[in-house]
């Protein structure tokens, strides 16, 4: 989704330590490196709040230049946008993907 979304690519997939998976995703000059272990299973749940939980992941920030333009990608995949906010030093939205996990869209233009 990620790479349909903000139009990156695959820099680096495969194998990493502790028998997990690892997948680099994004632009020639910055990307997110992903990484799930072994297991690669979905027993735990994510919080309903990721402000109250200690440690892991809370949400990932990207700035893009069309914000209306990926609001609309994220509702094409079927998930709901929020928090909408116009504040110093750009515009902003947020959503959660299929994971639970939150992402922070901001524009400067």
């Amino acid at each position: 989704m990620l790479i349909d979304l903000f139009d990156w690519h695959i820099r680096r997939e495969g194998v990493a330590m502790n028998d997990g998976l690892t997948i680099h995703v994004g632009q020639d000059v910055s990307y997110l490196a992903l990484y799930t272990g072994a297991d690669r299973g979905r027993d735990q749940i994510p919080p309903a709040n990721s402000y109250l939980q200690r440690g892991g992941l809370n949400h990932i920030w990207i700035v893009v230049d069309d914000l209306a333009a990926i609001e609309a990608k994220v509702k094409s995949f079927g998930l709901q946008t929020h928090s909408h906010a116009d504040y110093e030093p750009g515009t902003r939205f947020s959503f959660n993907d299929h994971d639970g996990i939150e992402f922070e869209v901001i524009s400067y233009a």
